[in-house]
């Protein structure tokens, strides 16, 4: 049996490695492996576990580099080497960081951390108090630390960064604490700041310049991210980047998305509040943009657009596309044209009523009155919940099955906006919110979505919101985890689950795999219950149900079902 399918993924040129988040530069969190297949899934067994030692939620993914594999925890964001020809032995070595542990009250939905990526001999993670680190791989020793945040506004850092020819790009969280959203880019050898661009304020701050070409006219203009706001709202406009950046060689542009606009309350902020819940592209050289697209102007539900946009090459109408897909919170399935920021398409993915479709010709969200909030007003049963249709928890792309596969959440809101003030450093939300199931009952499923059909192959239905990321491997199977602490195996074609596998903690980790020193094909995932979606099972009491942003109404039941734990799980064939 081949080790490996030989299908070129630019950023991951080595097979049996995984150095970045999503494995290569596009995100696409394929692994050419393809040892593990359809017909032998059924005999994957534990190859060994790895203990963490913090009971807090485990988003992210292991690193897999030259026969070590690398962790990071959530705060106080510890980072393991584990030397994988002797994985039950001791640590290659461990790193111990001075992360202020007053970081841990001004994270929104628990103190996560989304992974490291690696370049060029390093190890770099954003601390959760705003501390970029780069570590020498070998030896864990500090080369460069750069503080960007500061906690005291309100800002923390839970992204993975993305690392490109020799760049860093990372972005800071904190939009539910009235933070300004930035990219920045640091260099790799030296922590140096390249560039930094807000996602509201002046052109000059955004670095919108002449080579700035939205493909829509109502996103032409000067300064739009100032003028579309009240006066002064801009400075803490949230528009946070605290999700996935990705990056195509080919037109050597980055893409990522804003998050949701400071303050909850919409009626505080009139205007289309730009650039929050916009994906930008960017010249990763000198930041400058070069298209952007507001999923939500005026977000009124907290529909970050921080989900990851994946590259691909498809066939459109008969005719080669370069297109860029991302799940979007809002429902959508957004198709652009990645060079010109075209909307192609957008299908909806999960049961949505804040909206009923898209005009394609102004490319602007044709929202239903019915569902928009305000201030003093109950809004009921609005979907998706301000969750999105799917959060953070990124897909996957099969070049062998041409299929996307993708968690996703299904819970619906009552929200009311309410007047708040701004107090650097504390929450800045302005509304009350609580969620539950939608149509159906299930509150997640996983599924496979066909991009040129623009609809699902086939979907599986789950008691809670699926908050793993997907994995597709050459051997047509796809792994996802579940929050009640199931591992499962699906083949990719079909769906049929083929094996699944109770681990001691919920997931919320994303899964990833590595060609071990023996040759053998492994697949790893962290378990450790957490983040926005799993509160309650860390003991917070259920007895607000609009707690954590109104996410506990809706998963009252977890603690029934899982446990706090940290941990990582590695799989393999007997």
């Amino acid at each position: 049996m081949d080790t490996a399918s030989s299908f070129a993924q630019p950023g991951a040129e080595k097979p049996g490695e995984w150095t970045l988040p999503g494995r290569d530069w596009a995100n696409t969190r394929y692994s050419p492996l393809n040892q593990i297949t359809a017909e032998n899934a059924k005999t994957l067994r534990v190859a060994w576990t790895f203990t963490t030692g913090i009971n807090r939620g485990h988003e992210g993914t292991p690193l897999v580099v030259n026969n070590t594999m690398y962790v990071v925890t959530p705060h106080p964001n510890i980072v393991y080497a584990i030397d994988l020809t002797n994985p039950s032995g001791p640590l290659k070595w461990s790193y111990h960081p001075p992360t202020d542990p007053a970081a841990q009250g001004e994270a929104c939905c628990d103190v996560v951390n989304r992974g490291a990526s690696y370049a060029d001999g390093k190890i770099v993670f954003n601390r959760l108090d705003n501390v970029t680190v780069a570590l020498n791989a070998e030896t864990g020793k500090v080369v460069w630390e750069t503080r960007l945040g500061d906690i005291n506004r309100g800002e923390t850092m839970t992204m993975a960064p993305l690392i490109v020819k020799g760049r860093v790009f990372v972005g800071n969280s904190g939009g539910e604490l009235g933070v300004r959203g930035w990219i920045t880019a640091l260099d790799l050898g030296t922590g140096k700041i390249l560039w930094q661009a807000y996602n509201s304020g002046p052109d000059k701050d955004v670095l919108i310049g002449p080579r700035f070409k939205p493909f829509y006219a109502w996103l032409r203009g000067p300064d739009l991210g100032v003028r579309s706001w009240p006066a002064g709202q801009w400075q803490r406009g949230g528009g946070s980047v605290w999700g996935w950046i990705s990056y195509d060689p080919e037109l050597d542009l980055i893409y990522y998305g804003s998050g949701n606009p400071g303050v909850w309350n919409p009626d505080m902020r009139p205007g289309d509040n730009l650039w929050s819940t916009t994906t930008f592209a960017r010249d990763p050289k000198t930041g400058e943009a070069v298209w952007a697209y507001p999923t939500t102007p005026h977000d009124e539900w907290d529909y970050d657009d921080i989900n990851e946009h994946i590259p691909v090459d498809l066939v459109i109408d008969g005719k080669p596309r370069k297109v860029l897909i991302q799940f979007g919170r809002t429902g959508f399935v957004y198709m652009y044209d990645r060079a010109t920021g075209e909307l192609i398409s957008a299908p909806t993915f999960e049961h949505i009523n804040w909206a009923t479709g898209i005009d394609m010709k102004s490319g602007r969200p044709i929202e239903d009155p019915a569902k928009k909030t305000h201030q003093g007003v109950q809004v009921t049963n609005i979907c998706p919940a301000a969750t999105g249709a799917k959060d953070q928890q990124p897909a996957a792309f099969s070049p062998r099955t041409r299929l996307f596969y993708s968690p996703g959440t299904n819970l619906c809101m009552d929200y009311k906006a309410m007047e708040t003030g701004y107090i650097a450093g504390t929450p800045y939300l302005g509304a009350e919110v609580m969620m539950y199931a939608g149509p159906g009952g299930n509150r997640g499923e996983f599924f496979a979505w066909d991009p040129v059909a623009g609809k699902k192959a086939w979907s599986i239905p789950e008691r809670f919101p699926v908050w793993t990321g997907a994995l597709a491997t050459a051997g047509d199977v796809a792994f996802y985890g579940t929050m009640d602490g199931w591992v499962k195996v699906v083949n990719a074609r079909s769906g049929e689950i083929l094996w699944k596998f109770k681990t001691g903690s919920g997931l919320i980790g994303n899964f990833m795999s590595y060609l071990g020193p023996d040759g053998k094909q492994y697949v790893a995932v962290y378990a450790g219950v957490g983040g926005w979606s799993g509160a309650v099972a860390l003991g917070l009491s259920p007895s607000d149900p609009t707690a954590a942003l109104g996410f506990v109404n809706a998963m009252m039941d977890l603690p029934n079902y899982t446990a706090p734990g940290g941990s990582v799980y590695v799989f393999a064939l007997p």
